[in-house]
């Protein structure tokens, strides 16, 4: 699951939630192309599906101001 925006034409990813590598985290993506790796605590993978979409619907406004702020910051 993933939340993205669109500035310019073009999408950016600005957090996403996987069970990549095995284990359910958070990938906070910088606009510059880093990436903060956040280990959820769940063994469940429903559960961590669960509360993605929760954190994102609940903080899908902070984690767009954010990323827009860093943006204008490397202008």
């Amino acid at each position: 699951m993933q939340y993205e925006i669109i500035i310019h034409d073009k999408w950016y990813p600005v957090v996403r939630y996987d069970t990549t590598h095995g284990f359910a985290h958070k990938d906070e993506l910088s606009y510059d192309g880093k990436v903060r790796k956040v280990v959820l605590p769940f063994n469940d993978f429903n559960l961590a599906l669960t509360f993605a979409e929760k954190d994102l619907r609940d903080n899908w406004q902070k984690y767009r101001k954010s990323f827009l702020k860093e943006i204008k910051a490397n202008d």
